[in-house]
């Protein structure tokens, strides 16, 4: 293995060193083809066992494809009711696709699988230009094959374009700090924007590291400097910010009710259930949680605790060391980029670990490019220092904890595995201070092993419901299935299959929604099923007070609403009862009958005297 050198003047130019590039070992080029059509392979491979997979979105992204104004809110359903609780922006991309293609899991899972592909091709050209080809190739295969990355990347949440995104935005703050260009900082900040509105302010956990590494590393006066970041700063907001303008600018009256908010405000759900709360835990709506409301033990043992450590955690003792040791051995170039990857890192994973509110395993895909950049970085700044018994030791120690890593996550599924990882990776630790080329494949199977081996697992294995977890069936975590709700067929993370009688019954009603059904993942169940709108009642956790009883009796007066299904849903949270109530009445009012196992009122049949 060979890497180029940077400039040794590069320390005294005017400008940041160009991108090292010349000289790259001509197997670079097809190497980098040969990652993203593996990568393809891996997130395009039996991508509709999984069917819906997070229903809830699916089924946004149907509304969105029948109707123009539910795709811009993201609502979902295709009459409006009520919006999911994010910003739209990943619902966007999946109900384009499915108006173009037709509603199908492949029109809606496909568009994540390449936004995959994208970031890792992204990935690999933005740590090329810090620290080589090679650095790219090893930063492109962990991200590729980090297990939480191939669920997520095969999965319709908005995950995949917040990732995307992130690195767009971490390529163009790279490219910023070359030549201190203001136009290549702007594009950071709207990308990092237009990552806001796929999920909000998780997309501004990579702003420090990228406002640091610019203050420190682009050459220009502090003044100069301090114009271009506020300038950034305006195209984020700008990026970010016009949909919620919008969004707040129009008369409640005529848009949906905002989803996962108690007073139908985008500014509300930006920063208390999808913001602060996140942070404190003052969710005010949400269900579930541990003792207290809490979402587990926080601490820094957290990201490798059951949770996330297989998700995320394989790689993450050997990114600390190299992104210490990294900086150490590195050249301006490379600081740069462990500036921009290594803040980014730091600051999600302190977040991840201290945050009290919702989390769930797969969040920690925002991880996965920023380790794979530091690794790639750190390891390629000690290679080029490999003269230096420090550097070996740092390579060998990377390599050691990679696979003791891999040995602690790999032993509950399989013994074999792990115990192979394992010796491989003290071959190859121990091999660096004799013959560290030999070696070096050997170092790089005994890191990437492990979480090949699980993320193909991962990808043969088909994932649904609202928290999917990577890896093989039978490994832990949520991958589908679940209770019942309240008199349904579905439940507050699953989406219900109705039975052909049942579709039939929607899909012969004219209403404005040919059903209603507390909590979203219900209504996605028997909209997917049938085609046709229904009323997410309460929205996703059945805890929004959308409608309120007097707004559904007044429906219901209308005749907008055919029938309802199941029961009275979720209790115990801090929001609304409204879903309740409207429950209670129509049991109270209206008489029940069984279709295909579902409690199915008419609501068009006068109510009980």
């Amino acid at each position: 293995m060979t890497v180029v050198d940077s400039p040794a003047h590069a320390s005294t130019a005017p400008t940041a060193p160009p991108p090292p590039v010349a000289g790259e070992p001509r197997w670079t080029r097809p190497a980098l083809v040969g990652l993203l059509v593996a990568t393809a392979v891996l997130y395009l491979w039996r991508l509709g066992d999984s069917g819906w997979a997070n229903a809830y979105y699916s089924a946004a992204a149907q509304a969105g494809s029948q109707s123009w104004e539910a795709w811009f809110f993201g609502s979902t359903d295709s009459a409006n009711s009520i919006t999911v609780d994010k910003t739209p922006a990943a619902l966007w991309f999946m109900g384009l696709s499915a108006r173009v293609f037709g509603v199908n899991a492949w029109s809606i899972l496909v568009p994540q699988a390449l936004m995959g592909v994208a970031s890792v091709g992204l990935l690999h050209a933005a740590v090329k230009r810090t620290s080589g080809a090679v650095a790219g190739l090893v930063a492109g295969a962990v991200l590729a094959l980090t297990p939480v990355a191939v669920l997520m990347f095969r999965f319709d949440n908005p995950d995949a374009l917040l990732v995307l995104l992130l690195v767009a935005g971490a390529y163009c703050t790279v490219r910023a700090t070359e030549k201190a260009s203001w136009r290549w900082l702007a594009l950071a900040g709207a990308a990092v924007g237009f990552a806001f509105l796929a999920k909000m302010l998780q997309a501004f956990l990579v702003l420090p590291a990228f406002g640091l590494a610019y203050l420190v590393f682009a050459r220009a006066t502090l003044g100069r400097k301090a114009l271009h970041l506020l300038g950034a700063l305006g195209a984020m907001v700008v990026a970010g910010g016009w949909w919620i303008a919008v969004v707040e600018l129009v008369p409640a009256a005529s848009r949906p009710f905002i989803g996962g908010s108690q007073t139908n405000s985008v500014l509300e759900l930006t920063l208390g259930y999808n913001g602060f709360g996140r942070l404190t835990g003052d969710e005010v709506g949400s269900v579930g949680g541990g003792a207290g409301g809490g979402w587990g033990t926080t601490g820094w043992f957290r990201l490798f605790g059951s949770e996330m450590g297989s998700q995320i955690a394989w790689l993450l003792p050997a990114a600390a060391v190299l992104l210490v040791a990294g900086w150490w051995a590195g050249d301006r170039a490379a600081r740069v980029g462990l500036a921009v990857w290594g803040g980014w890192l730091v600051v999600t994973a302190v977040v991840f670990s201290y945050m009290n509110g919702i989390i769930h395993g797969y969040y920690t895909v925002a991880l996965a490019p920023a380790i794979g950049a530091v690794v790639g970085i750190g390891a390629a700044a000690l290679w080029r220092k490999r003269a230096d018994p420090m550097a070996l030791a740092g390579l060998s120690g990377a390599v050691a904890l990679a696979a003791l890593q891999a040995y602690l996550l790999l032993t509950s599924w399989s013994s074999t595995l792990a115990v192979a990882v394992l010796i491989l990776g003290f071959i190859a630790a121990a091999g660096f201070f004799f013959s560290p080329k030999v070696f070096v494949p050997v170092a790089l199977v005994a890191a990437l092993l492990g979480p090949g081996a699980y993320s193909v697992a991962t990808a043969a294995t088909p994932h649904s419901g609202a928290i999917p977890s990577a890896g093989p069936a039978g490994t832990g975590g949520f991958r589908g299935g679940g209770g019942g709700m309240g008199g349904g067929m579905g439940g507050l993370l699953n989406a219900p299959t109705p039975g052909a009688e049942l579709v039939s019954l929607l899909r012969n009603s004219s209403r404005t929604w040919a059903a209603a059904a507390v909590g979203s993942n219900n209504a996605a169940g028997y909209q997917l099923g049938s085609g046709m709108p229904v009323m997410a009642v309460g929205g996703f956790n059945g805890t929004d007070p959308a409608p309120t009883l007097e707004g559904f009796q007044r429906l219901v007066a209308d005749g907008r609403i055919h029938y309802f299904l199941g029961g009275a849903g979720m209790s115990g949270s801090t929001g609304s009862d409204a879903a309740q109530e409207i429950a209670a009445w129509v049991q109270q009012n209206f008489s029940a009958s069984t279709v295909d196992g579902v409690a199915v009122y008419d609501l068009t049949v006068g109510a009980q005297g």
